[in-house]
């Protein structure tokens, strides 16, 4: 009696595991609070995110307070989403989003540095990548800790430059 239920606690502790996205931190988190900034038709996001990731969530909320409006897809083939709008594995991460005008943000963007680039537009622009899952970036946060990482400048022709450098919390 006692291997059964052993047994069934490491099933059922192995079955919580397997069913935890790659973020780890809860869907109802609160992020950054929202700003004095009013949505635009230039402010509508198309976000594909897997239902379970709780990280993706809260970059959505950060999105939100910020002043995007976001329409939420929430998919289990998020790699024939990324083939679908060119971005290559190495600027990839949890969740994809798609301007109005079709500019691409891969990933835990801080939502300035999108209205930035929306603003002013590079010329031959896919978009703007954070490759990954950086600690501090909006959705990873992790109390005052932050891994400064690059805010990468897609561009069409698979390239990429530094669109901006990020060192401190949002």
């Amino acid at each position: 009696m006692q291997i059964f239920r052993s047994l069934s606690i490491l099933s059922f502790l192995f079955l919580g595991i397997i069913g935890l996205s790659s973020c780890d931190k809860p869907a109802n988190s609160t992020t950054a609070s929202p700003s004095s900034s009013t949505p635009s038709s230039s402010a509508a996001l198309e976000v594909y995110k897997s239902s379970t990731c709780g990280c993706c969530q809260m970059w959505v909320e950060h999105a939100q307070a910020n002043g995007f409006e976001p329409t939420i897809h929430n998919t289990e083939d998020l790699n024939e989403v990324k083939a679908r709008f060119g971005i290559a594995r190495k600027y990839q991460s949890c969740h994809t989003s798609v301007s109005s005008d079709g500019y691409i943000f891969e990933g835990h963007i801080p939502a300035r540095l999108i209205k930035q680039f929306l603003a002013d537009k590079p010329a031959d622009a896919l978009g703007l990548a954070v490759p990954g899952m950086p600690i501090g970036s909006p959705g990873m946060e992790m109390g005052d800790r932050i891994t400064p990482y690059d805010v990468l400048l897609l561009k069409k022709d698979g390239t990429s430059s530094v669109y901006a450098r990020v060192s401190a919390l949002e």
